[in-house]
């Protein structure tokens, strides 16, 4: 494994989300509190930054080559080609308070997300699957949440309780999540966003825990990524072999510590041994 590397200095307030689209070569990532979709690309270096509509919490590829982005409000489609956002289907419009946080691509082409209060003072947050242009809830009282994720078969489905630093594992069937539990804790740092390899092992970010923690399948710590910034958001693997992991980073709460850490809220890159899986796109 390499020392991580600081591939763009962008500095953003809340680095987040982190997604390889092998189509264009590149990493898409946002900027939540910046209003900002930022796309990298891997092999030429391009920087590319467009302003998003509102605080917009992920952006993941979908099957007719636009983006799926969570904006504050609802569900968005983004096409890189002309820049413009399009509401698809309006989110929580009985929770004004809240904004969409986190998301992953399941395998039959569903969109999973989280939803937070954006003032972190109310429990709020729920979990949704959007699937055939429906969104459906699956899960309630979140105050901040993280994820989610799956396991390569599948079969399990992890969501984070980001404040109270725990992580929380469901069996997962056909879209139908049940047997909820909690799967690990992160005392040394606030749960963030996950990203799972080919082996199962769960990696996840560690806001003011300087890394990323590194999880089995069992749920048992096997290892922590040690990075030199303090607020790692998320992780995304990349590239021909899926080895790259390009996380993201905020200075968030920290803007006094961007002097003695540079870098923070920037992209960085780090070379691990065993491939991520392969980025699902949204089914529209």
């Amino acid at each position: 494994m390499s020392e991580p590397e600081l591939v763009w200095d962008v500095g953003a307030e809340l680095g987040e989300g982190p997604v390889w689209d092998a189509s264009c070569g590149a990493i898409w990532f946002v900027d939540i509190k910046g209003c900002k979709l930022h796309r990298y690309g891997v092999e030429t270096g391009e920087k590319t930054s467009w302003d998003t509509p509102d605080q917009t919490g992920f952006a993941l590829p979908a099957d007719d080559g636009s983006l799926v982005c969570g904006v504050r409000g609802g569900l968005h489609r983004f096409v890189p080609e002309t820049g413009t956002f399009h509401l698809l289907l309006p989110v929580e419009q009985d929770r004004p308070q809240n904004r969409l946080n986190d998301g992953y691509v399941a395998a039959d082409g569903s969109l999973w997300f989280g939803t937070m209060d954006d003032s972190e003072r109310t429990s709020s947050g729920a979990l949704y699957r959007f699937h055939q242009g429906e969104v459906e809830r699956h899960d309630d009282g979140y105050l901040v949440t993280n994820g989610p994720a799956m396991c390569p078969a599948g079969h399990t489905l992890y969501h984070h309780d980001t404040l109270g630093r725990r992580i929380f594992a469901f069996d997962h069937k056909g879209g139908v999540l049940s047997n909820k539990r909690v799967f690990a804790e992160t005392p040394d740092g606030f749960a963030d966003g996950p990203a799972v390899d080919a082996e199962g092992v769960l990696h996840v970010g560690l806001f003011n825990g300087w890394g990323m923690a590194r999880f089995a399948p069992s749920g048992a710590r096997i290892g922590t990524i040690r990075f030199p910034v303090q607020t790692v958001t998320k992780g995304a693997f990349a590239g021909d072999d899926l080895r790259d992991l390009y996380c993201t980073t905020a200075w968030l709460n920290n803007a006094d510590k961007k002097v003695e850490q540079p870098g923070l809220g920037g992209l960085f890159k780090v070379r691990v041994e065993t491939p991520g899986l392969p980025q699902h796109r949204v089914r529209l």
